[in-house]
């Protein structure tokens, strides 16, 4: 991926394929479902029916159930 946002690309995989994530957070806490929506500074997250709004500063790291397809590599 030469130009663009791979966070912008990963997260937009995510939530179009309704792919299933393990977010952790900073301080070792995981929350595990998906991805609905997002913007600059925060992750929609659903978990059996219920919605958690995630700051993105507290986020470590985000860990799909399968491989996510990147647009670029596709080309």
């Amino acid at each position: 991926m030469a130009q663009g946002n791979m966070q912008e690309t990963f997260l937009n995989a995510l939530r179009k394929n309704n792919t299933f994530v393990t977010v952790f957070l900073l301080n070792g806490f995981q929350l595990k479902g998906l991805i609905k929506s997002y913007d600059n500074y925060t992750v929609l997250l659903e978990t059996e029916g219920k919605q958690q709004l995630i700051y993105k500063h507290a986020i470590s790291t985000y860990v799909p159930s399968k491989p996510v397809l990147l647009k670029d590599e596709l080309e």
